[in-house]
């Protein structure tokens, strides 16, 4: 595997993120064109409608079972990253730091945790400018 840094930190899941929803795509534009091509016929225009419900609840819940892993992992995160710098330096981080900017310091190393935290604070950071400010990467393999 090489190194991590920046530019190839994003991970996906080839059989979710170019299989599972696209097909979960195709569905729903094939069912609506079914709803779409029963309109005028009563026998069919249930179930064609079902198939169409039945598929968005389908993506929907794909989709949210993804994002709902996501934010419990930045919760992990968060409580990792509080720990980490207070064990680094007796207190807790700066509560004007959210969720999202914690997440993103979590790849710096030891060495320059501490100063970006409080220049994330203390500016306002994005995460993806922490992540860009960081110099000695910290990978993260387990990302969800």
């Amino acid at each position: 595997m090489p190194e991590q840094n920046y530019s190839n930190h994003a991970q996906y899941v080839p059989l979710f993120h170019f299989v599972l929803l696209p097909v979960l795509l195709l569905t729903i534009i094939g069912s609506v064109v079914n709803l779409v091509e029963s309109w005028g016929d009563h026998g069919r225009i249930y179930s064609a409608s079902l198939i169409v419900v039945l598929s968005v609840c389908l993506f929907m819940a794909a989709f949210f079972g993804r994002v709902f892993a996501l934010k419990a992992q930045d919760r992990a995160i968060h409580a990792e990253e509080n720990l980490r710098h207070f064990a680094m330096t007796g207190k807790l981080l700066d509560t004007r730091l959210t969720v999202p900017q914690v997440v993103g310091l979590r790849f710096a190393s030891d060495a320059e945790f501490v100063a970006l935290a409080q220049r994330a604070a203390a500016e306002s950071l994005s995460q993806s400018a922490i992540k860009q400010a960081v110099k000695t990467w910290r990978p993260d393999t387990y990302r969800a």
